[in-house]
C-alpha cells in the first residue's frame, strides 16, 4: 500500500505499508530530493496491475551554495512491482536543466512489524524486539523477534551502493550534467536475503518478466468481455485484473483473498460468493475455493473459535496476534452463512462443469455441512439456522452484515440472539436443493428425496415467519424470541437468489428494493431510508455494497425481472466510472444520486475487494440470463437484455466440457440478438425468448 508518490509515510492511523501474513514488514519508505518531498506529476497502475509508475519533479530548492534551484528541472521516474514476497523498485533520475546539477537522493525506511490488528487500532501491552543490521555498503536487514518466537526479516538492498547507508536512510549523491541521468534499483524482501546471489538490477528485470507472464497465464483462463463502450471495457478489464491479482495459489488451487488492506487472507463467505459470481468466467476459481474450504472444515468443537463439526471457515489469520490468540481469528468459524453457501457453490459448480469426480470427493464434506445445518446450526430445532457467538471476543453478528449494530428492530432496538437471518434461510434452501441434485447424480436416491422434502418444508416455514405484507418485503431476521425484525433491507433481495421466495412476492420485493427509499440511484442500500438506524455513511446501515447488489441481480434474474437488473447494472456502472482506476470498492456511501455528482466514498473501504471485483460478472450473467446445463455441454441465454450504455457485447472463450465458443450480442432497442462468432468442439447454444 503506497501513496500516489509511491511513498509509505508513517503516521498514526496510516495503513500504508508492505504486508505479508498479516504483518507490516515495511512501515516507511520516503523518497526525498535534496532533502525535500518531490512534486507529483502522475501516478498510474498499469492495466494488468503488474506495475505502478510514478513521475515526480523537484520543487523549488536552495542549493548548498545558496543558489536557487528552479522547480521542475529534475525528473524522477519510479517503477514498482511486487513478486514472490518482495517489492522491487527502479529509480530513474534525469537532469533537464541546461547546467550541471548536484543531486542528493535520499530514501528513509523503517519496519515496525505491526500486526494488522495493531494497524487497525488494537493496543498491545507488550511487543517483541526489533533490531537493525547493516550487512554491507549496499544492504541492511531489519529483524523482529515476536512474542510468538517467530523471526521476521525485512531485507533492503540497493544497486548501486548508496553514498551513505545507515539503519534508517540511504543517500545517493551525484552530479548530473545537462541531459544526463542515473539509475538505481531497490529490492525490499520480506525474508532474510543473506544468501542472495543474483544482482538486484538483474533480478529486477527477470522477476518483472516472470511476474507479468504469471499474471497473463492466470487471467488467461478467464473468458474475456469486450463491448461498444470504452468506459465499460476499462471497468471490466480492471475488474478482471483485480480479481486475478487477489487470487493466491494454495495447495488446493486458486483462492481469492478477500480485499486490501484489511482482508488479504482467506475468508469463507467472500471466497464462495466471488467464485459464484465468476463461475461462468472461470470455474477453476470455484474448484480451488471448494477444495480449500473442505480441507479447513471444522471437525471438532472449540468455543473460542466458534467452531463446530461440519462448519465452514469464516476467516484465517497468520499474524503474531492470531498465533498468540490475542485475537481469535487464526482459524475462526464465526460465520452462519458460509456453511450453506459452501454446499450451494458445489451445486452451482457441478451445474457449470459436470465435474462429478470433484463432487464425489467432496460428498463427505457436503454431508458434514448438512449435518451442521440440521443440528448445531439449528439448536432449538425450529427449522431455521441461527447464530449466537460463543466467544466474547468473536463477532456479535455472523452474517455478511457483521457490524455490532446491523441487526435491529423497526424501533432501532438491537436484536437479541439467537438470530435467524432472512438470507441465511434462503441459502439453506438453495443448499438443500443443490444437495438433492448432487445426491441424485451420485445415485443416493433416498437422500435426494429427503433433501427435496426438507427444502419444500423450509420454504413454507420461511414464508409464514418472514413475510411482512405491509412492508412488501421479508423481515431482516427473527430474534431470539422469534419476533421478526421488521426492517426493509437488502437482505430480502438475497431471498430471491435461491428461489425460496414465492413468485408472486418476488416482484413486490423487487419493487421495494428499487423504490426511492432503498435504491440510491447508484445501487440498492443495505437498509432503507425509512429504517430507524439508517445512516448512509455507516458500514452496513445505509451504504451501497456492489456484491450485495450482485446477489440481488442474480436473484432478480431467477424471476425474470430484467428491468430491475438493468437499473442496478446502470447504477453500479455509473458509480465505477467515477472511481479511481474504474475500480468498484468494497462499499460506498448511500447518498442519493445527483446529476453531475460522484458517489460519496466510504473512507476505509477495501479496494480492490474480491467480491466487488467479481460483481461485473454477476451483473452480466443476470442481464443475459446466462447459464450452463447440468453436464456443462450447453450454453443458455434466457431472455437476454443489455443496458442502454451497451450497443453490443462480445464474450470470448466461453468454455464447456467439450468445446469453446465466442458469442456476440447486439442490442436493438429492448431486443438482443445472439450470434456465434467462433465455435470449437461440441458447444450447443440455446436462446430462450
Amino acid at each position: 500500500m503506497f501513496d500516489h508518490r509511491g511513498d509509505i509515510v508513517p503516521g498514526e492511523g496510516n495503513s500504508d505499508g508492505l504486508y505479508l501474513h498479516d504483518t507490516r514488514f515495511l512501515s516507511q519508505l520516503e523518497l526525498r530530493l535534496n532533502g525535500a518531498p518531490l512534486l507529483l506529476l502522475s501516478s498510474n497502475v498499469q492495466e494488468d496491475n503488474a506495475v505502478l509508475t510514478v513521475d515526480l519533479a523537484n520543487p523549488e530548492l536552495i542549493s548548498r551554495d545558496g543558489i536557487a534551484f528552479r522547480a521542475e528541472l529534475i525528473h524522477v521516474n519510479r517503477l514498482k512491482y511486487i513478486w514472490q514476497n518482495a517489492c522491487y523498485e527502479r529509480l530513474l533520475v534525469h537532469n533537464f536543466d541546461t547546467r550541471a546539477r548536484d543531486v542528493r537522493l535520499g530514501i528513509r525506511f523503517a519496519a515496525d512489524f505491526a500486526d494488522l490488528f495493531e494497524v487497525r487500532g488494537q493496543k498491545r501491552a507488550r511487543r517483541g524486539q526489533i533490531s537493525i543490521e547493516r550487512r554491507s555498503e549496499s544492504s541492511v536487514v531489519l529483524r523482529y523477534v515476536g512474542l510468538d518466537e517467530v523471526e521476521r526479516f525485512t531485507s533492503i538492498e540497493f544497486e548501486p551502493a548508496p553514498t551513505r547507508l545507515d539503519a534508517a536512510t540511504a543517500l545517493f549523491e551525484f552530479s548530473l550534467g545537462p541531459g544526463e541521468g542515473m539509475r538505481s534499483v531497490v529490492r525490499v524482501a520480506c525474508r532474510d536475503d543473506r544468501d542472495q546471489r543474483t544482482g538486484v538490477s538483474r533480478q529486477f528485470y527477470s522477476s518483472l518478466r516472470t511476474a507479468r507472464r504469471a499474471l497473463r497465464a492466470s487471467s488467461g483462463r478467464a473468458a474475456s468481455v469486450d463491448s461498444s463502450n470504452s468506459l465499460f471495457n476499462e471497468f471490466a478489464r480492471r475488474s478482471v485484473a483485480d480479481l486475478y491479482m487477489l487470487l493466491t495459489e494454495t495447495a488446493f488451487g486458486p483462492y481469492p483473498f478477500a480485499g486490501i488492506p484489511w482482508f488479504s487472507t482467506p475468508f469463507g463467505r467472500d471466497g464462495i460468493l466471488t467464485a459464484l459470481f465468476a463461475l461462468w468466467v472461470d470455474p477453476s476459481i470455484a474448484k480451488g475455493v471448494l477444495r480449500f474450504l473442505a480441507a479447513t472444515q471444522s471437525t471438532d468443537f472449540d468455543s473460542e473459535r466458534d467452531a463446530e463439526p461440519g462448519k465452514i471457515l469464516h476467516e484465517m489469520r497468520d499474524g503474531e496476534m492470531a498465533r498468540l490468540r490475542e485475537v481469535p481469528f487464526a482459524r475462526y468459524y464465526g460465520s452462519v452463512d458460509a456453511t450453506p453457501l459452501f454446499v450451494l457453490l458445489i451445486g452451482e459448480y457441478f451445474r457449470r462443469t459436470g465435474d462429478l469426480d470433484t463432487v464425489r470427493k467432496l460428498w463427505p464434506n457436503i454431508q458434514a455441512a448438512l449435518h451442521w445445518i440440521d443440528t448445531y446450526g439449528d439448536p432449538d430445532g425450529d427449522g431455521f439456522v441461527e447464530y449466537q457467538r460463543k466467544n466474547a471476543e468473536g463477532l456479535v453478528n455472523q452474517g455478511w452484515k457483521d457490524s455490532n449494530d446491523s441487526i435491529f428492530h423497526e424501533d432501532g432496538r438491537l436484536a437479541e440472539g439467537p438470530i435467524a437471518l432472512c438470507e441465511v434461510q434462503a441459502y439453506v434452501y438453495g443448499a438443500k436443493r443443490h444437495a438433492a441434485a448432487l445426491a441424485s447424480a451420485l445415485d443416493h436416491s433416498v437422500a435426494a428425496a429427503t433433501l427435496s422434502q426438507q427444502a419444500d418444508a423450509l420454504r413454507e416455514r420461511f414464508e409464514a415467519a418472514f413475510w411482512c405484507d405491509d412492508l412488501a418485503t421479508y423481515a431482516l431476521a427473527l430474534d431470539g424470541d422469534k419476533q421478526p425484525c421488521r426492517v426493509t433491507s437488502s437482505n430480502a433481495g438475497h431471498a430471491l437468489l435461491t428461489g425460496i421466495a414465492a413468485p408472486e412476492r418476488a416482484g413486490r420485493v423487487a419493487d421495494t428494493l428499487l423504490g426511492t427509499s432503498c435504491f440510491s440511484g447508484w445501487g440498492v442500500r443495505t437498509v432503507a431510508r425509512s429504517a430507524a438506524r439508517y445512516n448512509p455513511i455507516s458500514y452496513h446501515n445505509g451504504s451501497v455494497w456492489p456484491h450485495d447488489n450482485a446477489v440481488i441481480a442474480l436473484g432478480l434474474a431467477r424471476y425474470g425481472l430484467k428491468s430491475s437488473i438493468l437499473r442496478i447494472f446502470k447504477g453500479l456502472f455509473q458509480a465505477a466510472s467515477y472511481m479511481d482506476l474504474r475500480r468498484l470498492p468494497e462499499l460506498f456511501c448511500g447518498f442519493t444520486w445527483r446529476q453531475l455528482t460522484a458517489p460519496t466514498l466510504y473512507p476505509v473501504a477495501c479496494a480492490p475487494q474480491a467480491w466487488a471485483s467479481a460483481t461485473v460478472f454477476a451483473l452480466l450473467q443476470a442481464s443475459l440470463g446466462l447459464s450452463f446445463d447440468q453436464t456443462g455441454d450447453e450454453i443458455r441465454f434466457d431472455r437476454p437484455v443489455l443496458p442502454d450504455f451497451l450497443d453490443h457485447l462480445h464474450l470470448r472463450g466461453l468454455h464447456g466440457r467439450h468445446g469453446v465458443a465466442d458469442i456476440l450480442l447486439r442490442r436493438y432497442g429492448s431486443e438482443v440478438s445472439v450470434d456465434i462468432t467462433r465455435r470449437q468442439g461440441k458447444m450447443p447454444i440455446v436462446i430462450v425468448r
